[in-house]
C-alpha cells in the first residue's frame, strides 16, 4: 500500500489546506492511506479520520502529529492526545511511548532539524521528504542505513498540488494495527519526487503569511 505520511492541513499555521480537500486529492492521486501531521496538534488528523467515514473514502487515515520538540521535529504516529512542544527530544520520546506512538525523525538535515538521531529511541527516519531540495534526503537516507532505522517518506504537503508526491510503500494488510507494526519492522519502501524549487518557495513564504495573518487576529 502507497501512503503520504506527511501533510499539513490548515490547523498548522503555515498551511490552507482543507481537511476535506487532503482527503480527495489523496484518494485522486491513488493513494491507500495518508497520515495527517500538524504543528503540535491532532485536530486535522482527528477531523480527517471522522471525515473519511463520513465521506465514505477509500482511505486509511493513520493519527498523526508533528511535535516541535526543542532541537527539531518528530513526527508521532498512532496518537491521539497532544504532546507538550518544546521538551527535549528525550522528553518527548518518553511521552510518545506512554502513549503507544511510533517516532519517526522528520527532515532531520533540514535546517534547524534534529540532525543526527544516533541514541535516540526512535522506530524510523524520514528519508524522502519532497520539500528537502539540497541533498537532505540523501543525509538522512545514509543515517538510516547505518543505524539501521526503517525508512518513510511523504510529500510534507502544505498546499494541493504536491500531496502524494513524496510517499512510502508499506507491506502490510489495510489495518491502523498492522501498518504501524510493519513500519516498526521496516517494511517499508520510500519513494517519489522532488517538488520544484519555486513550489517550495512558495509554500514556505504562503506559510509565512499565514502566521502572520494568524498573529494578527491573535
Amino acid at each position: 500500500m502507497r501512503f503520504d505520511l506527511h501533510i499539513h492541513s490548515n490547523y498548522s499555521s503555515d498551511s490552507g489546506l482543507s481537511v476535506d480537500d487532503i482527503l480527495k486529492r489523496a484518494v485522486e492521486k491513488g493513494l491507500d492511506g495518508i497520515a495527517i501531521c500538524d504543528h503540535n496538534t491532532i485536530t486535522g488528523s482527528y477531523l480527517a479520520r471522522k471525515r473519511v467515514t463520513e465521506l465514505y473514502l477509500p482511505l486509511l487515515v493513520l493519527p498523526g502529529v508533528e511535535v516541535s520538540t526543542s532541537k527539531g521535529h518528530l513526527i508521532v504516529l498512532g496518537v491521539r492526545e497532544n504532546i507538550q512542544p518544546g521538551l527535549t527530544p528525550g522528553e518527548t520520546i518518553r511521552i510518545a511511548r506512554q502513549k503507544g506512538g511510533i517516532i519517526i525523525a522528520a527532515h532531520p538535515f533540514k535546517k534547524n532539524s534534529i540532525g543526527n538521531v544516533e541514541g535516540m529511541d526512535i522506530d524510523a527516519i524520514e528519508t524522502f521528504n519532497s520539500r528537502c531540495v539540497f541533498g537532505e534526503n540523501k543525509k538522512a537516507e545514509k543515517m538510516a542505513i547505518e543505524l539501521g532505522k526503517p525508512q518513510v517518506g511523504g510529500s510534507d504537503s502544505h498546499i494541493i498540488g504536491t500531496i502524494g508526491i513524496g510517499y512510502t510503500e508499506i507491506d502490510s494488510e489495510p489495518d491502523e494495527e498492522s501498518v504501524l507494526n510493519a513500519i516498526r519492522e521496516g517494511k517499508t519502501r520510500t519513494g517519489g519526487r522532488i517538488a520544484p524549487v519555486y513550489v517550495v518557495i512558495f509554500q514556505v513564504m504562503r506559510g509565512v503569511l499565514r502566521r502572520i495573518q494568524t498573529k494578527n487576529r491573535e
